[in-house]
């Protein structure tokens, strides 16, 4: 299994080969259409990401050596950010998510890129997704 700087420096090869913006939002959107659903039961009011425009909802689940990301969002763009970072720190060891370094999401423009709004969910959705990996590392 790839670690997270390996998945973040093919990520950032694969936003290198876009031209344009217009090209990476499709892109994100597509990555957003690919993220498995969400179990229904874990689409209620306390996974909610508080701090982002759309709703997004994350569960977690798994332990110390692997945690289990799944989410959605009644946002395709915002579905695509979220699916992103699922990709980068899905099935990681908890210590490895809650000291990460997403360096990636400066490199590829991410954040000059978004609204403020949606820059503020993003930096929401990695703060909510290293307090799980935190709690996990904790049990």
């Amino acid at each position: 299994m790839a670690d997270i700087k390996e998945i973040q420096e093919e990520i950032i090869g694969e936003f290198q080969m876009f031209d344009d913006w217009m090209e990476r939002y499709e892109y994100l959107i597509d990555l957003g259409k690919s993220l498995p659903l969400i179990d229904e039961e874990y689409k209620v009011e306390e996974n909610i990401i508080k701090g982002c425009q759309s709703r997004v909802w994350l569960h977690a689940e798994g332990g110390r050596d692997e945690v289990r990301f799944t989410a959605d969002s009644d946002a395709i763009l915002t579905k695509g950010l979220i699916a992103l970072l699922i990709r980068v720190l899905d099935k990681q060891a908890a210590e490895q998510i809650s000291g990460a370094e997403l360096y990636f999401l400066d490199k590829i423009g991410l954040k000059e890129h978004l609204s403020p709004t949606r820059a503020n969910g993003l930096l929401s959705m990695v703060k909510q997704m290293k307090f799980y990996a935190l709690a996990l590392q904790a049990k």
